[in-house]
């Protein structure tokens, strides 16, 4: 779906029946490599094995939220020899993803109202990005609403869920 038709979904209600969701949630995957192009050209790779991440933002996510999963993820012992990228220098590829925090309850159409609009996302995602650079990551990212392609090596298989 591309990033515009996502504004026209209405915000997360609030109140005891709102849509029960995590802090900042990731998808993490050992590559041995990755891409991510825009419109044929590349905007981001992993230079080197390390990790692809996903990154999805709710409503209630703060910078802090985004610290802490950026130092979860950059600490996470699941390179070869139980390492981290703190340990090897493993290069990380950050790519925002509001479709996970698809709610499929109810039918066969997803509702996007757990995730987090574009202005409020958009600076939550760099903010895990540079969080990540700030521990010494070498972080590449995608380009965030653009319709990207991915392609990566899982290496492995090695895929996380990450809740901050």
């Amino acid at each position: 779906m591309p990033a515009a038709d996502r504004s026209v979904y209405a915000p997360a209600r609030r109140g005891p029946h709102a849509p029960k969701c995590s802090l900042v949630r990731a998808v993490v995957q050992r590559a041995s490599s990755a891409t991510v192009t825009v419109d044929g050209a590349v905007v981001g790779q992993l230079p080197a094995p390390g990790l692809v991440v996903l990154v999805g933002v709710t409503h209630t996510d703060t910078g802090q939220t985004a610290a802490a999963l950026a130092r979860k993820v950059y600490y996470l012992r699941i390179l070869s020899g139980e390492q981290s990228c703190a340990d090897t220098g493993a290069p990380l590829l950050v790519i925002s993803q509001f479709t996970l925090y698809a709610d499929t309850s109810k039918g066969r159409r997803p509702s996007w109202q757990a995730a987090a609009p574009g202005p409020v996302a958009e600076p939550l995602v760099t903010a895990f990005a540079d969080a990540l650079a700030a521990l010494g990551a070498a972080v590449q990212t995608g380009v965030f609403g653009a319709s990207m392609q991915v392609q990566l090596v899982n290496d492995g298989p090695v895929t996380l869920i990450l809740d901050a």
